[in-house]
């Protein structure tokens, strides 16, 4: 790897980042008139905040999706008596980890990616080692932590092909950082190619932490509340959408979907809720928010799904789930929820996020891929008409879901010293 190249990108990058920081605070602000989180613990994203108890496994987990992936591996180390530190970088991120384990864990706000900050950080937290979720690349975090004798990890390592293609632009970078981690644990095969084209060293396949997540007996009994506030009524879900999607969902709906149906509608983001209700009332569709915490009305056409955390409550409530970030090219979001609970699950055109798990839920009976939303109404309605259909989509999901599950206890082993199945 030529030297020059490494230094000129590291001096490219460093001059890229302190360029950005002049607009940092007013990314804050503008981020925070929607989600008043981005306004408290500033201190934290440049390295600053409450003293740490030292020592702790460091997991590191984006936003939602990566913290609630994350919750198998939390709880492993948790029932070692190891400590935990959980760092996000979003707000929900942070509100959903404080739902999922209280105060039995440390949580924070990763700095960005500032060597100062980095820096500053790792001397207040002291971990014994770190764990970085999904594929998030921050090479002064990388650089730091190698410095300060903190063994890296990689875990539910993915990156599609259009992402190798980014990095490859920066190759010299991308390779110097992926050599600073440990181990790698890459979702797929295709996963572990790539990063072993850009540099990783030492990969192993250890599948998707996300099949690990069980559905929590508490949210099991929420959905059948929810189920008894809805009634006998049709009830289909649209969840985790994205911008531009719900406006599909919602014109398909209130031309083709029967009087007596209910969409059960969950933005993505906590902030564009109060859009999207908006949005349905527009159309002239009655809509009710389950914050409202009342039955559903027989005269409501929308119940928003205004609340986090509650996913599989929404899943196991639902006569089928078409899962959003699909219909329009946002990559997709996590379909294993839905399978786990034995929801049938609907999925549109774009679910690169998933490629194979989304390939894999079609092949085994518990996803129905759709064109448009359109034909995502069409297959709502002809499975509302079939309950025999709704129970065996039902049933292959929870087999597809049970069936892949043990990354978890792979990731587990590999950070806690066995690297059994490791290349390079």
């Amino acid at each position: 790897m030529p030297a020059m190249a490494i230094f000129l990108q590291r001096l490219l990058y460093a001059l890229l980042l302190w360029l950005a920081l002049p607009a940092i605070p007013l990314r804050l602000f503008v981020r925070g008139l929607k989600e008043r989180g981005y306004w408290r613990d500033i201190g934290e994203r440049f390295g600053d905040g409450a003293a740490l108890a030292p020592h702790a496994v460091w997991i590191h987990a984006v936003s939602v999706g990566e913290t609630r992936a994350a919750a198998p591996l939390v709880e492993r180390f948790l029932a070692q008596g190891s400590r935990v530190l959980l760092t996000c970088m979003t707000p929900a991120g942070r509100a959903t980890a404080g739902q999922l384990f209280g105060d039995r864990v440390q949580l924070r706000y990763l700095p960005y990616d500032y060597a100062w900050a980095v820096r500053r950080f790792l001397r207040r937290a002291r971990p014994a080692r770190g764990i970085i979720m999904e594929t998030e690349l921050w090479p002064n975090l990388v650089r730091e932590s190698v410095r300060a004798g903190v063994p890296l990890y990689l875990a539910n390592a993915r990156l599609s092909a259009k992402s190798a293609h980014g990095y490859r632009r920066i190759a010299a970078l991308t390779r110097a950082s992926l050599q600073g981690f440990s181990a790698v644990a890459a979702q797929t095969e295709e996963d572990a190619q790539r990063l072993r084209e850009l540099g990783a060293a030492r990969v192993m396949v250890s599948g998707n932490l996300k099949f690990d997540v069980e559905p929590p007996q508490s949210q099991l009994e929420l959905g059948a509340r929810f189920r008894a506030r809805i009634g006998q009524r049709p009830a289909w879900l649209a969840a985790s959408t994205r911008e531009g999607e719900e406006k599909l969902i919602l014109q398909a709906f209130s031309r083709e979907a029967p009087a007596e149906a209910l969409l059960m509608l969950v933005p993505r983001h906590p902030q564009r809720f109060d859009e999207v209700a908006e949005l349905a009332r527009s159309l002239g569709l009655a809509l009710q928010r389950r914050s409202e915490d009342r039955p559903v009305s027989a005269a409501t056409r929308v119940w928003l799904g205004d609340s986090l955390g509650e996913m599989f409550a929404y899943y196991a409530a639902a006569d089928c789930a078409l899962v959003g970030g699909s219909l329009l090219p946002h990559g997709g979001q996590n379909l294993i929820e839905a399978c786990a609970v034995g929801c049938p699950v609907l999925v549109g055109p774009h679910t690169e996020n998933f490629k194979q798990v989304a390939a894999q839920a079609v092949t085994a009976g518990a996803a129905v891929r759709v064109g448009d939303a359109a034909e995502w109404l069409a297959h709502a309605r002809a499975l509302t008409a079939n309950a025999a259909a709704r129970q065996r989509m039902g049933e292959h999901g929870r087999r597809f879901a049970e069936a892949h599950r043990g990354a978890a206890e792979r990731v587990f082993r590999l950070v806690s010293g066995d690297h059994a199945g490791l290349n390079g």
